[in-house]
């Protein structure tokens, strides 16, 4: 298993990623998106591909930066592993790349939101070290 950046090719294997996990995008909605991900300084995506180059998993990263106070911090916007591929510690190699990312950017502290209903997902960050912050405030527009 290796860990890469990604790249605009990756996107037809992104899309059935996040098919798994119910977001309905077409290929060229992830492709723009993805477009300009990679082109911002403060935001990241890489991919776990297996033994064949075929793309099992990927993590899509922001960095925030904080004006008042040192530390910035990272966010794991996604996080998603194919679901034939569970339990092999791709999950686990993806969220290193982004604590390596949040450390090279200086970053003090890792966030991320998981929709309640993903229990496994919790189990996976708790095991992880993540803690869950209580409060979390949204605003739709």
């Amino acid at each position: 298993m290796q860990i890469r950046a990604g790249r605009l090719e990756d996107c037809p294997e992104i899309v059935k990623l996040l098919a798994e996990l119910g977001y309905p995008a077409t290929d060229h909605f992830i492709h723009g998106k993805l477009n300009l991900i990679l082109a911002s300084p403060n935001n990241y995506c890489f991919v776990a591909v297996d033994d064949c180059q075929q793309v099992v998993g990927f993590i899509s990263i922001s960095i925030i930066l904080q004006i008042a106070l040192a530390g910035d911090f990272a966010r794991i916007d996604y996080l998603v592993v194919s679901e034939q591929c569970q339990k092999q510690g791709i999950g686990h190699m993806l969220e290193q790349k982004c604590v390596e990312i949040a450390k090279l950017r200086g970053c003090d502290r890792i966030e991320l939101h998981c929709h309640e209903r993903r229990q496994l997902a919790h189990q996976f960050y708790n095991q992880q070290g993540y803690i869950e912050s209580p409060k979390y405030f949204m605003k739709k527009l």
